[in-house]
């Protein structure tokens, strides 16, 4: 496997938990390079179902190293109680197999707070953020006035910066009409969860160039997906971090010259949440798939809006993170249709689109140009190898891998680590 990058090739939830999961049974150590803990990877190890926010899903494989890079905001007290969470499952979770990046930004009180104020000040023209500051911890680091997980090594340090940076953003807080923070309280919380995570804080930098010089195979796990991208994304409805492939570079210290291939998971029809334009949204098929239990989100449980398989958008993801395989996962989710419909390409006007615009009130006059296939009706989650799949499945992953630009390496029929087939 060498030095690989997963990210989604949509807009987040393309089941990147369960694919990591699966990758990770032949890697050493699986990296987080970007976002925060408004990412919520779900996977399903022997009927035990756990979530993860904040740490790497390799910390569920014995013998894997998972390290949190420079590039994720941590929520300290989240992170603190994740860790605690895993122990009382039975999840070994010590230095010898987590690595936190002390040079990560501390998503803080005040951020959560602004981000709910500015939401809420917004009204109808709302992004639909999950609401955990992770745009505000973002800003601060833009702005160069956040604090890092390395200021919870010194104490005083840490709460003469946090009360500075407080009365700035309660002033802004006043402004907004939101709830202020109080120093003292987030003060107390914050220096309990370091006790948790300082034993974890090291210079992953140069602990990954060891690692990549000593020839280990390491995976970099991405969050959200390619259309919540900062730069490449459905502006401004997208996160506050680079999800594609070159932000595991910048958010890991790991150079692009040492990564030997690039993952794109996504789903067998496409998914957002949040607010934007989404052109092959059909709510008889999102209403369809929420009947099943399906399409709701790990973080914060809200209905996801459903949609056909977009093409335009995947084809778009292959070129910008340089995808090499393919993941398409959900595909049992389909397999009670008659009739699956494939966006190939997008009318504008006159014009007919390959790949979709950059403004967003072009995107959101597009309309899709629909390819029809023949559903199979048939149960495909007790398929263990690709001749066990139906031909008419066969056929429509193939066709998306085709209209998508990468070649077809695994697909998911279910929830569980068996429920994987390699192509």
């Amino acid at each position: 496997m060498a030095n690989s990058i997963l990210v989604g090739a949509q807009w987040g939830d393309e089941g990147k938990g369960k694919i990591i999961d699966f990758l990770t049974e032949k890697a050493d150590i699986v990296v987080r390079s970007q976002g925060g803990n408004n990412a919520g990877h779900t996977v399903i190890v022997e009927g035990k179902k756990y979530v993860l926010h904040l740490i790497p899903s390799g910390i569920l494989r014995k013998g894997t190293m998972c390290v949190i890079g420079n590039g994720v905001v941590i929520d300290a007290v989240s992170l603190a109680e994740e860790i605690t969470g895993l122990r009382k499952k039975g999840i070994r979770v010590t230095k010898d197999n987590l690595l936190i990046s002390d040079a990560a930004h501390l998503t803080l009180p005040h951020h959560r707070a602004l981000d709910r104020a500015k939401e809420t000040a917004k009204g109808a023209g709302k992004i639909g953020t999950t609401g955990r500051g992770i745009g505000p911890t973002y800003s601060d680091k833009a702005a160069r006035t956040g604090l890092r997980t390395g200021d919870l090594m010194d104490a005083r340090r840490f709460s003469e910066r946090l009360k500075s940076r407080l009365t700035d953003a309660n002033a802004q807080l006043g402004l907004l009409g939101g709830e202020t923070v109080d120093f003292k309280q987030a003060n107390a919380q914050y220096l309990a969860a370091a006790k948790t995570i300082i034993p974890f804080l090291g210079n992953t930098v140069v602990w990954l160039a060891d690692a990549v010089r000593e020839n280990k195979e390491i995976l970099f796990e991405g969050a959200q997906g390619t259309f919540l991208d900062i730069d490449f994304g459905t502006y401004p409805y997208v996160t506050s971090s680079n999800t594609t492939a070159g932000g595991a570079c910048t958010g890991s210290g790991v150079p692009p010259n040492r990564i030997s291939k690039v993952w794109g998971t996504m789903k067998a029809y496409t998914t957002r949440v949040g607010e934007g334009p989404f052109p092959t949204e059909n709510d008889e098929l999102g209403d369809f798939l929420h009947g099943l239990g399906r399409e709701f989100g790990a973080t914060t449980g809200r209905a996801r809006r459903c949609g056909w398989f977009d093409a335009v958008f995947t084809r778009y993801a292959a070129i910008v993170n340089g995808i090499d395989d393919i993941a398409v996962t959900n595909t049992d989710g389909l397999d009670t249709m008659a009739t699956i419909k494939v966006c190939t390409a997008y009318k504008l006007g006159r014009k007919t689109l390959e790949y979709p615009p950059t403004d967003l009130d072009a995107l959101a006059e597009c309309k899709p140009i629909y390819e029809e296939y023949d559903g199979w009706q048939k149960d495909t989650t007790s398929a263990r190898k690709w001749g066990d799949l139906p031909v008419k499945c066969r056929k429509y992953l193939q066709a998306i891998a085709r209209l998508t630009g990468a070649k077809l390496s695994i697909v998911s029929v279910g929830p569980g680590r068996e429920q994987t087939i390699v192509v």
